[in-house]
This record gives C-alpha cells, structure tokens and sequence, in this order.
C-alpha cells in the first residue's frame, strides 16, 4: 500500500467544527488503477473526508499531495484543475439537457465561421465526440443526443460518472469522488455501474468509493478503509479480509489499526 506515486495523499487529516471533531489524524491514500471503499457507519466522517479531498471543505489541520506534490491552497476548481473530480449522490445532471450536451457542458464545439461568433453548437460533432468518448469507457448506456430526464437511475448514474472521467481524458489520468453511486439503484443498475468503475480503474483512473453497499465494496475495491467517530480504525486489501471483520470495523467492535 505504497504511498509513493499516489494519485491523492491525505496525511493526518483533521476537522472541527467548533468542539465536534469530525476526523481526527486521518492518514489515507488512492494509487493510480485502484479504487478504495470508504466505509464506516452514519457519522463515522466519510462524508466530511470525501469534501476534503474534493476541496469543498478545508482541513482544520494536515496535508494534501495530488501526485506527489504537496498543495498548499486548495478547493473544488484548483482540484479540478489537478486533475480530481467528484461525482456528487444528487449526481448534478441538467435533467431537460441531453447526454452529449451535459458532457460536454463549457466545452461545446462550435459552428465553422462566421457562425461561431453567434455561439450556435456544433451539435453533430459533439454528439459524435460524446459517443467516441463513452465507446473509450465502454458505457452503452443509450443514445447521445437523448434527454438525461429519459434516462433511468443506473443510466443517470453512468452519465454522472462518465462525465468526471471525461473531464480527465486530456490529462491521461486522475481522481475519481464517488458519493454512494449505487444509493436507490436496482440490481441490474447497480451492475451497470459496477462494470464502469472497474473499467475505469483499469484505464489508470484512482477511484474513492464511499459506500454503504457492502457487496459492491467486495465486487470492485481493491482496498478498503473504514472510518468510526472520525478515525481511521482499518486500511486493508479487499482480498485479505471478509464481509465480518469489516462489519466489526464499521460497528466499533475491533480495530486494525493500534
């Protein structure tokens, strides 16, 4: 669990809000190809952590590295700028707005000139840069140029999700943010977005999974770390624990860190 060439470094990460000290000396890390669950029950502090790392909150004290390099300042747009994104629970899709166009938000292909100078889109070649950019992610989810309003929940999600990582292409790399990306979702869904966030890590993406749905923390983690009243009590492989041990972790019962 080397900690050289992480993608996103946090190291001994407080955060108090007057007396409640919502994480205490949390140390934790995401490599490049690897996605890390987030655990931990209701006001254990995931939350707060995930804002951290998003720069949407600012740590009462400790440090953040984005590979490798210590930032000083830091919020949501610098993070962006190096290469972290987040996909929020509420997922933030404009809903009368189509797949393309909300992948592509700010960054439409315009018009030959002299039309470009009345801003008027390029529709076609954006929806054919959307559906070469979702064929790269594998997503098959449904037409570009249909109205994310028409799409179901595990369809929203992979859009949501999509559009973060299309965010990173230009770079080749980066930090993926995910709020309970399967909340609400049935099981076919749940799979859909499963298959994306392995194929994600697989291109070289860091993910961070906050979730409470412990089958798809064992499905596409491969670490996990558990968070109890704002400390970390486990940092472990997927592979060398069980469903048990990190319920155990979650409740309070035991700790694997001394």
């Amino acid at each position: 669990m080397t900690t050289v060439n992480a993608a996103l470094r946090l190291t001994g990460i407080s955060k108090h809000y007057g007396y409640i000290r919502a994480l205490e000396d949390v140390d934790f890390h995401v490599n490049p190809g690897e996605v890390v669950a987030l655990l931990g029950d209701n006001g254990a502090g995931k939350s707060t952590l995930l804002k951290v790392m998003s720069g949407a909150h600012q740590a009462s004290s400790g440090d953040v590295a984005i590979n490798g390099q210590a930032v000083t300042r830091y919020n949501p747009h610098i993070a962006s700028e190096l290469g972290v994104e987040m996909v929020y629970q509420d997922l933030a899709l404009i809903d009368t707005l189509d797949i393309s166009t909300n992948l592509q938000l700010g960054k439409e292909p315009l018009l030959p000139f002299p039309l470009n100078l009345l801003g008027l889109v390029d529709f076609r070649k954006m929806h054919g840069i959307t559906e070469s950019q979702l064929d790269r992610l594998g997503v098959r989810t449904a037409p570009a140029d249909r109205p994310v309003e028409m799409l179901s929940g595990g369809q929203r999600q992979v859009t949501a999700i999509s559009r973060a990582a299309v965010r990173l292409f230009e770079r080749g790399a980066g930090t993926i943010l995910m709020d309970e990306p399967t909340a609400a979702l049935g099981y076919e869904q749940t799979r859909m977005v499963e298959g994306l966030i392995r194929r994600m890590a697989d291109q070289g993406f860091a993910i961070v999974l906050v979730t409470h749905n412990l089958p798809l923390c064992f499905n596409v983690s491969d670490r996990i770390a558990v968070l109890n009243r704002g400390r970390k009590v486990a940092d472990v492989a997927r592979a060398g624990t069980d469903h048990n041990q990190v319920v155990a972790w979650i409740t309070g019962a035991e700790s694997a860190i001394a």
